[in-house]
């Protein structure tokens, strides 16, 4: 099935899409339990629609990655079709698979060399104190001897 073929109130709906932009996550509260909401943007070669993210969901999709939904729900709101996994269906989340993967990995990518400066900075200056290597070396000598 492709997004041109979605209908309002359609069960059993199975697309393989890209994830191209997730926007803002709304939280709320029903039956005095809370829960949040996200709606992202999904695009395959017949178009686009919306995909709606419900609590976990929402931190497992991230712009740039492919998702299949087997067993989905196509709904209307405000007149735009909105696709979700429903209560019956399953969503599948392949990372940096869609059509934007060098946008996203570029992030994640970035911020590793910066966590892994700080961790390194620290570690010369332990090493630094000539005293504690010249302790070591003594331990070595009598090791060796």
């Amino acid at each position: 099935m492709q997004i041109k073929d979605l209908q309002a109130n359609q069960g059993k709906c199975d697309i393989t899409a890209d994830v191209i932009d997730k926007g803002d996550i709304r939280e709320f509260q029903k039956f005095g339990k809370p829960g949040r909401v996200c709606s992202a943007k999904i695009k395959d070669e017949s178009g686009q629609s919306s995909l709606t993210l419900w609590n976990e969901q929402i931190e497992q999709v991230e712009a740039g990655d492919k998702v299949k939904i087997t067993n989905g729900w196509c709904s209307e709101f405000q007149g735009e079709l909105q696709l979700s996994t429903g209560k019956f269906g399953n969503m599948e989340i392949e990372k940096g698979a869609g059509s934007a993967p060098s946008d996203s990995a570029a992030p994640a990518e970035a911020p590793a060399p910066e966590a892994a400066a700080p961790a390194e900075a620290p570690a010369p200056e332990a090493a630094a104190p000539e005293p504690k290597p010249e302790d070591s070396v003594d331990v070595t000598e009598e090791k060796v001897e």
